[in-house]
């Protein structure tokens, strides 16, 4: 008998081995279940508007839509579902266009069985996860990026995305000097009770001041905001 509160996981890759084998390791997982496979960003879309899945593996590179514009255009139509990336390529512009497309995580393909599971089920809590080597090529490519004012993933769709560049001013002085105290420490990894015990506050201003974070830089989730922190950051914007 299937588990009505198990978490929904839709798989989209173009390689029906890769699939084959998420959908074994996923469906032997307690909690968690496969509501449907698809092998290109298009039936992602289609997928997630007829199966509402909780989490999807998808994969970056695809015929077709990629996984990259597939996961702008979801988030731009305010889907739920929490995105992990799957990929057999580690690199800083991949990881920066999935997360500025709007994926919770970025792991690759040949990442431990417990780690492909225990993603998902954070994902579906809202917390991030990344390959060993993924936060120290974040940090490094944010860096990059502001020093040579380029955004890799610009050019990719329409879809929602934190504010930069030509909006960067007007949008910087809208933040406040508390705001930009609790972005560095989302941006260093810090939970919200670590956060509110470092600035001796509730945790319930620090999830406000969040809040307000996110509306006013147009981000989504934790790590749009510590990626956008840290590109600020570095080009001494902050």
């Amino acid at each position: 008998m299937v588990n009505p509160d198990s978490i929904r996981v839709l798989i989209v890759d173009d390689e029906a081995g890769i699939r084959l084998g998420l959908r074994l390791l996923i469906d032997g997982a307690e909690g968690i279940r496969v509501v449907g496979e698809g092998t290109n960003g298009e039936e992602a879309l289609a997928l997630a508007a007829e199966q509402h899945p909780d989490v999807i593996l998808m994969d970056v590179r695809m015929p077709g839509l990629t996984g990259i514009d597939a996961v702008e255009r979801l988030t731009a139509s305010g889907s739920r579902a929490k995105v992990v990336m799957l990929t057999a390529f580690d690199t800083e512009e991949f990881l920066l266009d999935a997360l500025r497309a709007g994926s919770v995580s970025f792991l690759l393909k040949d990442a431990p069985p417990e780690d492909i599971v225990g993603a998902v089920l954070d994902a579906a809590r809202g917390k991030a996860v990344f390959s060993p080597s993924a936060l120290d090529r974040l940090v490094r490519a944010a860096a990059n990026g502001s020093k040579d004012g380029a955004h890799h993933g610009d050019s990719v769709g329409t879809g929602q995305r934190p504010a930069r560049d030509a909006r960067g001013d007007e949008v910087l002085a809208s933040v406040t000097s508390r705001e930009r105290e609790i972005a560095r420490y989302v941006a260093q990894g810090m939970t919200n009770a670590e956060i509110a015990t470092a600035l001796y506050v509730s945790q319930a201003t620090v999830k406000t001041h969040l809040a307000s974070l996110f509306s006013k830089l147009h981000v989504t989730n934790r790590v749009q905001l510590a990626l956008l922190t840290l590109e600020w950051d570095a080009a001494g914007r902050v």
